[in-house]
């Protein structure tokens, strides 16, 4: 995994939820550290596909709840 996908997978995090960066890793899941739902992970990935220019199917999604997991498949597409 890109270490700056993941950085700016926190950066992301912290603009749009109130994340605190240093609390986040890459072993975290999602929804527990971050506290939202699954319409919130989607705002998250959409801001995601627009800062690196990339488009993520639904189904590349199934089963990844981490947010290494979600900066891995980022980095795939780019």
């Amino acid at each position: 995994m890109s270490g700056d996908v993941m950085t700016q997978l926190k950066a992301l995090a912290v603009a749009r939820f109130g994340a605190e960066a240093e609390a986040l890793g890459p072993d975290d899941d999602l929804f527990e550290t971050l506290g939202i739902d699954s319409l919130q992970a989607l705002d998250l990935l959409t801001d995601l596909e627009g800062a690196f220019g990339v488009e993520v199917p639904d189904y590349e999604l199934q089963g990844v709840n981490t947010l290494g997991g979600l900066a891995q498949v980022i980095g795939q597409r780019r």
